[in-house]
């Protein structure tokens, strides 16, 4: 087995204050844009997701389904998103907005004021070390939009995919699809996770970002947009 194999396996249960927690990856086919998202969820979770589980969602499937998937081709950044590009740090989890077309979506996103704000803020702060300012301050608008990197599943590799409109009402949406299940889109990658959207209040953000950290449905072409928590 390769090294880079190797660190894509993650253990399927995690310890967090005492508690276990089993993690699911669900497997789907390559979810495009025509695809219903509750049609494509109840196919593949439905006969697995129980009724004290929580599902959860990745923020790229919900953003595909929604038509929030830009060609690159299509897209035309401006001088200004070819400029701010430069600026922004690469990681091994993504690309981020650290192309002209990420950053162009970006702009058209969250406003071009906001954009220059946070670059602003992200120029000052980074000489005294503080990191992550700049998406701070841009909001989840821009830390959920996903470029392409060698990595990217096609056709996704020739794709700008946004993060996704209205994360509450389709966890909701998901959650009465499933007879009332627990459910959160999520952004979860090798580096950091957020929780964009759940469908009750009571699910504990902080705690499932705890679960999650590890990234349990891979980075690369696992194609397993779904998971499941359960508690054992």
């Amino acid at each position: 087995m390769s090294e880079q194999a190797t660190r894509r396996i993650k253990p399927p249960e995690v310890k967090i204050d005492g508690k276990t927690f089993l993690r699911i990856p669900i497997k789907t086919h390559v979810v495009m844009r025509e695809d219903d998202l509750i049609s494509v969820i109840k196919q593949y979770a439905g006969e697995i997701v129980q009724s004290n589980d929580l599902l959860f969602v990745t923020e790229k499937i919900v953003g595909i389904t929604q038509g929030r998937a830009i060609p690159l081709k299509e897209i035309k950044p401006r001088p200004l998103a070819k400029l701010l590009s430069k600026y922004v740090t690469k990681t091994p989890a993504g690309i981020g907005l650290g192309m002209p077309e990420t950053m162009e979506m970006a702009l058209i996103e969250c406003g071009i004021p906001r954009i220059l704000f946070a670059a602003a803020a992200s120029a000052v702060t980074k000489p005294f070390g503080k990191k992550g300012v700049f998406y701070d301050i841009a909001g989840y608008k821009a830390t959920s939009i996903d470029g392409p990197t060698p990595n990217t599943l096609p056709p996704y590799n020739q794709y700008v995919v946004l993060g996704p409109a209205r994360p509450n009402e389709v966890a909701k949406e998901v959650s009465d699809a499933l007879g009332g299940v627990k459910v959160a889109v999520v952004d979860i990658n090798d580096l950091a996770g957020a929780i964009l959207g759940v469908s009750h209040k009571d699910i504990d953000k902080n705690l499932m970002v705890r679960i999650l950290k590890d990234n349990p449905l891979g980075q690369d072409h696992e194609q397993t947009p779904l998971g499941i928590i359960r508690e054992v």
